[in-house]
């Protein structure tokens, strides 16, 4: 493919709450693979968008836990075409909390972060059988 590919720089968001279910550890903090989770979901929706292909995960490159993610948070992952071989496509990551649950308030108490944290970045491969 060449570099006027138009699924180049497509970019894909999804948000999720994270449930206090998901805490694994004290603080209520939560493992990692929780955000690589998210990072698959978007990568479906981006062969579903490039290729009619729900695809297949195939590596990552890098992986770089950045800071923590907590029950009670909000996420936003955002995946962005970055390279197009015949059947394979680059992907970078970037998951961001942008709300965090404010305990020392209320039970219920949260708030959207001014300036959103970036909690987990990647680089991944994922393949299209078409």
């Amino acid at each position: 493919m060449t570099d006027l590919d138009p699924r180049l720089g497509l970019t894909v968001t999804h948000a999720r709450y994270v449930p206090y279910a998901h805490a694994h550890y004290g603080g209520n903090l939560v493992d990692g693979a929780y955000v690589l989770g998210l990072f698959g979901d978007v990568a479906t929706e981006v062969c579903i968008r490039t290729d009619g292909d729900e695809g297949l995960f195939a590596s990552y490159d890098e992986v770089q836990f950045r800071a923590a993610v907590q029950a009670g948070d909000v996420v936003e992952v955002t995946a962005v075409v970055t390279r197009v071989g015949r059947r394979s496509r680059g992907i970078e990551f970037v998951a961001r909390v942008t709300c965090r649950a404010r305990p020392d308030r209320s039970p219920s108490a949260a708030e959207v972060l001014a300036v959103p944290i970036v909690c987990t970045t990647a680089r991944g491969t994922v393949v299209v059988t078409v």
